[in-house]
């Protein structure tokens, strides 16, 4: 029996027999990679601090997006051609053996390097958990389904930041990344053997080795770009920003749906506009713990509440997307979180350019959240809506790769950004041009 092809109304339980333990398994793997990114992402600072590694800060989430590229077109691949199974098994084991590696590392370059680790398995779990429970659940449960994976931030949203200050006053950083790796294999146990039903391609998929040395290329080219901020002089780093950007479009225009860099209708626009969206918002939540701890003396725990706040609303987004049944009415939705997520943002910078309390930076962060979980569903649903079941794998990848490639590429500016003068105020109004241009393009995918 093949998944993809079960019928189901909008209103049939998701947890229904069949797909129980494949929900389940998936709910806490997403739950794991949410408490780790949200706990990282608190603790960084702290890491940056005792590794006297500020220079090295971008890199440190650029470089794990960059690896990702790698590991999402190596699972879209392996999901076609064998299933989804095999490649959240080898995600699961790679992104174990990064965690490994930055949380005994002596130095902020080794914490850099155990992030990459970390982003070629993240690349890999992420595409076979979209592919995996993608054929397992019926279409017509898939908002649902995204729904749900969002939902599934909000306790490691709440409990991840306060958690990693706890961790980092009582037992170090290190101990953020060892305790992730301790309970990787309770999520493998569980996911695992629930992916059993989900299928390789019964059609043959068009992609070959060659994708892989393109994406090898594209993760080059991305890490340069974050390398760059790292360089002395603002020569070298624009000439690093000019030849990682460089690498990484040759590359994109052959990873990437026709059209994608450009957002042509339909698909290549979904593609397009996860990439501005992500990395808006990427780019924005990884300097602003940095910014209250640095600028207005907020602990970790205190600046993770922003953090945590974002996650909520996110979660409340989601969840009225899914009640969003008319094409008309999620057209509408789609336009509307993308333009919240740029406000939501711009808001947050004001504490940089405006005598206002810093308090008005979680509001604006909530607003963001809140945009970005009615949006990023959205185009997930709207993905495999318009994939045939035999390019699931690689659209899903697609998406995620430009995701990634987006998000590092932003990153990277930031850093350089950040690095060079320009301060939390130049960082955010990067983040916020990025949504505000795909709110600018929300129709595309949807015409004909």
């Amino acid at each position: 029996m093949t998944t993809a092809t079960l019928a189901a109304s909008a209103e049939e339980p998701l947890f229904a027999p069949g797909r129980r333990a494949a929900c389940l398994g998936a709910v806490t793997l997403v739950s794991l990679l949410a408490f780790e990114a949200m706990a990282v992402a608190a603790a960084m600072p702290a890491v940056a601090s005792a590794l006297g590694g500020d220079s090295l800060y971008a890199l440190a989430f650029g470089g794990m997006l960059a690896a990702s590229v790698l590991g999402m077109v190596a699972s879209g691949q392996l999901c076609d051609r064998r299933g989804a199974r095999p490649a959240a098994a080898i995600g699961l084991a790679v992104f174990t053996a990064g965690l490994l590696v930055a949380g005994l590392a002596g130095s902020m370059a080794s914490v850099a390097a155990g992030r990459v680790l970390q982003g070629l398995g993240s690349g890999m779990l992420g595409v076979a958990l979209y592919v995996g429970t993608g054929q397992i659940v019926p279409k017509a449960l898939h908002p649902r389904l995204f729904a749900l994976f969002a939902a599934a931030w909000v306790v490691p949203g709440l409990v991840g930041p306060p958690i990693a200050a706890l961790l980092v006053g009582q037992l170090g950083w290190r101990s953020v990344f060892l305790g992730v790796a301790l309970v990787v294999p309770v999520a493998a146990a569980l996911l695992l053997p629930a992916l059993q039903r989900a299928t390789a391609s019964t059609t043959t998929s068009a992609a070959s080795p060659r994708a892989l040395a393109w994406a090898s290329l594209a993760a080059m080219g991305a890490l340069l770009l974050n390398a760059a901020a790292s360089l002395g002089s603002m020569p070298a780093t624009l000439a690093a920003l000019l030849a990682g950007s460089a690498v990484a479009l040759v590359a994109a225009r052959t990873l990437l749906p026709r059209g994608s860099l450009w957002a042509g209708r339909g698909l290549p626009a979904v593609i397009a506009l996860r990439g501005l969206l992500a990395a808006g918002f990427g780019t924005a939540e990884a300097f602003v713990p940095l910014y209250l701890n640095r600028a207005h003396g907020w602990t970790l725990g205190e600046a993770g509440l922003a953090l945590s706040t974002g996650a909520v609303c996110w979660s409340a987004g989601s969840a009225l997307q899914a009640r969003l049944q008319a094409d008309a009415t999620r057209q509408r939705g789609l336009f509307a979180g993308l333009a919240l997520v740029a406000a939501g943002i711009t808001i947050a910078g004001l504490p940089a350019l405006l005598p206002v309390h810093a308090g008005v930076l979680v509001g604006g962060w909530a607003i963001a959240g809140f945009g970005i979980g009615l949006s990023f569903p959205m185009l997930s649903v709207l993905t495999l809506q318009l994939s045939a079941s035999h390019e699931q794998g690689r659209n899903a990848s697609a998406l995620q790769l430009a995701d990634a490639l987006c998000s590092s590429a932003a990153l990277a500016l930031a850093g350089a950004l950040f690095a060079h003068g320009g301060g939390f105020l130049a960082v955010m109004l990067l983040a916020a041009a990025l949504p505000a241009l795909a709110a600018l393009l929300a129709r595309r995918p949807f015409a004909a």
